[in-house]
């Protein structure tokens, strides 16, 4: 018989009881033991949910309060020495490298923050040093396997593979981790080595053969899990490693399955499939899933074959069932992270000959699905796609080169040298989220919400005249996200209202879902820029979200390329930059945070990626007159790689993440060069830390030992919209000093 399996489940809780949960402890309104409760609760709930749905092999060991890789961190006692000797419980350690903590005497950063793959989530990266000592302080798999099994579910636990560079201090560790499993009774364990689809794995052949001829006699059966890409010449000796089963994503690399089966098939292996994605919200189509099982199976047999997730459900919502406001005919294209344990099931027992009706009405069930899809996917907006079809190379060039525009700008906007701005956000408060509520109850009016909306805006406008800030923004107080609230406002989108997935440690994202077409029917920041102008002399920011990061955090079609669905995002937002500098807004700042993100795992596929990426930017960004200063915002992710390509946007300012890096990235700009503006951040936003105004010009005179100074903006890492109002005053007043000391000390 076939199995099923699940890599992983969201570990948020169906109605966000990790956030609150989490929030609440940070805020001192709940204890460990009741936030212990309530992780048990939401671990527990998930693990009977797959079970009711027919999973066989169920993941345990994968839940987080904040990342899983801290958590690896945190067990193995990778924990750097600023940490320790503060006399803080173990769980507020954990905490304070997830997010940095200044309280009650202590002052400390959070570690840095990385997204590895191709997904809007950000790691925790460990931090090694010659001094750490490593050893198992608790072993989290063997807990959760433990606890799982008092609720009567029995499990896979999931453990994050070993560093292979770090193998001669880590394998002692990894035998009494896994070792401990084995005794506790696991059966398997699933281990996972999504690093085996990067290119830089097949340098490391011998390293995986030394680490798992040492763990497999003392673990239980190991299945070696891959995930988001495919293994391609890595898989000729990852099929000669001694473990027990191997998985593939067949989602995101589903050409390799032939390749695979033959590599597997001499030996005795167990394949499993992931077939159903863990990175999309699109209904699975079962019959083609069934064809590729069935495929395995006879090549390889029954009792050789798992059928499962691509990856986790970590990147998808928990379950479609509290979504009512989707129509029926849009919430039967869709299958979140329960209904696509229930597909997983279905496909198995297919597969297995099931003759339960049960099945056989769930198969035709989903058949009548995907064709409803496929017609409605048929249809398109011929205004679209004419318009794609007549891009043309000028359209995505500025008038002039930079030098003659960066003249032109200084003259209208008059800024001092480093000059200082934000991000764009300022703190979305209770009361803006307590009003944006009223509006979708229709408590207020739109009339009403509107002068609220502007009394913020005008708020915002005063307190950055006050503070000093050269280059103001409006605050974005009427946004809710800053993708969403751009897909709300343009054709081709649906959303759903429990939508959430984890970006990182307790913020979620709801993910717009593409569906059709893209175009905009109407502006849809201009008025809110223009009245932030009209209440100031000081130059103005106009805020958007870049083609690329709208898509890439988005959860896109399947039926078109990404590269169509991006150049409709960039015409809509084409027209928006040409509208707000008609409205008198001097300076636009076009976010692609998601850029880098986005590139492809294997090298040889990021030709393709960048061909219509950075052509999508400067389509959006090119329309517009030299007088526009163009900006765009990027975080959290190594730049190296796509360096030049940044250069090749040419926005007239670019900001990125600096600070949470150590500053690491002026690397790169000392090795590279860079010839437009540009603001490394000074500070990391995503932590409730302020950093001191020495501390900020610090790193402004590190930036100018590398960076020429009349190059330099000030800025933030990232926008303030998940700050307090009272740390982001004193920041903001530390970084405005720090500038006015940078103008007299390098004048």
């Amino acid at each position: 018989m076939v199995a099923s399996s699940v890599l992983g489940f969201p570990r948020i809780g169906a109605n966000r009881e990790v956030k609150k949960a989490v929030e609440a402890y940070w805020a001192g309104k709940l204890s460990a033991d009741e936030l212990t409760k309530v992780a048990a609760e939401v671990k527990k709930t998930s693990w009977t949910s797959l079970k009711e749905r027919g999973v066989d092999l169920i993941p345990s060991g994968d839940f987080s309060l904040y990342d899983h890789v801290l958590d690896h961190s945190a067990a193995f006692n990778v924990i750097p020495k600023r940490y320790l000797g503060h006399n803080l419980s173990p769980l507020d350690v954990y905490f304070a490298m997830g997010r940095g903590r200044q309280a009650d005497g202590v002052d400390v950063p959070a570690s840095e923050m990385k997204k590895w793959f191709d997904s809007n989530y950000h790691f925790v990266v460990p931090e090694f040093s010659e001094e750490t000592d490593f050893k198992l302080l608790f072993n989290k798999a063997v807990e959760e396997f433990n606890e799982a099994k008092a609720a009567g579910v029995s499990t896979r636990p999931v453990v994050l593979g070993p560093p292979i560079t770090l193998l001669p201090k880590l394998l002692p560790i990894y035998k009494q981790l896994l070792g401990d499993l084995k005794a506790a009774g696991a059966e398997w364990v699933q281990v996972d080595e999504p690093f085996l689809v990067l290119d830089a794995a097949s340098n490391l052949e011998k390293q995986f053969a030394i680490a798992y001829s040492e763990l497999a006699p003392v673990s239980p059966k190991i299945l070696l899990t891959t995930y988001y890409g495919r293994l391609d010449s890595n898989l000729k000796f990852v099929a000669k490693l001694p473990v027990a089963g191997l998985h593939i994503d067949l989602d995101r690399a589903p050409g390799q399955l032939d390749e695979v089966i033959a590599a597997v098939k001499p030996t005795n292996l167990v394949l499993s499939l992931g077939l159903v994605s863990g990175r999309n919200i699109w209904k699975t189509d079962i019959e083609a899933a069934v064809k590729l099982g069935q495929k395995t199976v006879e090549a390889i047999g029954t009792d050789r074959v798992i059928i499962a997730t691509s990856s986790s459900l970590l990147h998808t919502p928990v379950t479609l069932a509290a979504e009512n406001k989707l129509t029926a005919e849009q919430k039967d294209w869709f299958a979140f992270a329960l209904e696509k344990a229930s597909e997983v099931s279905t496909i198995a027992a297919v597969i297995s000959g099931s003759q339960d009706a049960k099945v056989a009405s769930a198969y035709e069930a989903n058949k009548t699905s995907i064709a409803k899809r496929r017609e409605f996917e048929r249809t398109s907006d011929d205004a679209v796609r004419k318009r794609v079809a007549a891009i043309t190379p000028d359209m995505l060039n500025r008038k002039s080169p930079f030098a003659v525009r960066k003249e032109i700008q200084k003259q209208k906007l008059n800024l001092p040298k480093f000059p200082t701005t934000t991000i764009g956000s300022f703190p979305q408060t209770k009361e803006i989220r307590t009003a944006r509520a009223k509006l979708g109850k229709k408590e207020i009016t739109e009339e009403e919400y509107n002068e609220f909306i502007k009394k913020e805006i005008e708020s915002v406008v005063r307190f950055q005249e006050k503070t000093g800030l050269d280059l103001l923004v409006h605050g974005e107080p009427e946004r809710n996200d800053m993708v969403q609230y751009f897909g709300e406002r343009l054709h081709g989108f649906v959303f759903t209202q429990n939508g959430w997935v984890q970006s990182y440690g307790s913020r979620y994202v709801r993910p717009p879902i593409l569906v059709s077409d893209v175009s905009r029917p109407g502006p849809i920041t201009v008025e809110w820029s223009k009245y932030a102008q009209s209440v100031t002399t000081k130059p103005m920011k106009g805020m958007l979200t870049g083609p690329v990061t709208i898509l890439n955090w988005s959860f896109p079609r399947a039926d078109v390329s990404r590269e169509v669905q991006c150049k409709q995002l960039a015409l809509a937002l084409r027209d928006e930059v040409i509208d707000l500098e008609k409205g008198g807004i001097s300076a636009v700042q076009v976010d692609e945070p998601a850029l880098r993100e986005g590139l492809p795992l294997r090298k040889a596929d990021w030709a393709e990626y960048l061909g219509w990426a950075l052509p999508s930017f400067k389509l959006a960004t090119a329309g517009v007159t030299d007088a526009l200063q163009t900006h765009s915002h990027f975080c959290y992710s190594d730049f190296d790689d796509i360096f030049t390509s940044i250069q090749d946007l040419d926005a007239d300012v670019i900001s990125i993440e600096a600070s949470k890096s150590d500053m690491k990235l002026l690397n790169t700009f000392k090795h590279y060069g860079y010839s437009n503006q540009i603001g490394p951040g000074v500070y990391d936003i995503h932590s409730p830390r302020v950093p001191g105004e020495q501390e900020i010009k610090d790193r402004v005179a590190a930036m100018l030992a590398i960076l020429p100074a009349d190059l330099l903006f000030i800025n933030p890492d990232c926008g303030l919209k998940t700050r307090g109002w009272k740390e982001t005053e004193t920041s903001l007043v530390n970084l405005v000093n720090a500038a006015r000391w940078a103008r007299q000390t390098y004048a």
